[in-house]
């Protein structure tokens, strides 16, 4: 029964790692589209009193994006390796690695967006990702002592 439990949490960090990866190709390649309407509204508002985005600046934004989508496709790859391989063989290093990787992009983010005003990326973004990434950690860890 025991090993149901974790391999079930381990199939929700495969699949949420592979759902944050498609996630970071569309932010790349698609992130101005319609795919991140609120979210772009949302940076819109708090970025440029509710302005359009526009020439140099539009350029800029979608520069900025691909690196962000890049940044986590690359991240969440590597996360996925460790689930995938020492995570599996419970190796608490693994697990450690994980939770350090995942807290400490959530505070660095979470406390720049909160600091510059820009909540949504909060909401729509970081507590989902954590939410995710993180319940899956929290049931698993008695699997690691």
């Amino acid at each position: 029964m025991q090993d149901k439990k974790f391999n079930f949490w381990l199939q929700w960090l495969i699949v949420a790692n592979v759902i944050i990866i498609i996630m970071g190709f569309m932010v790349a390649f698609f992130g101005d589209s319609f795919l991140f309407y609120f979210h772009n509204e949302a940076t819109k508002e708090v970025f440029f009193e509710g302005n359009e985005i526009q020439g140099s600046t539009l350029h800029y934004k979608k520069f900025l994006y691909g690196i962000i989508g890049g940044t986590m496709v690359g991240f969440q790859v590597l996360m996925l390796f460790i689930v995938h391989y020492p995570f599996r063989k419970k190796e608490v290093w693994a697990y450690r690695a994980l939770w350090a990787g995942l807290l400490s992009w959530f505070v660095i983010d979470t406390s720049l967006s909160t600091f510059h005003g820009a909540y949504h990326n909060v909401y729509l973004i970081n507590l989902f990702a954590l939410l995710l990434m993180g319940l899956p950690l929290v049931m698993t860890r008695k699997y690691f002592r």
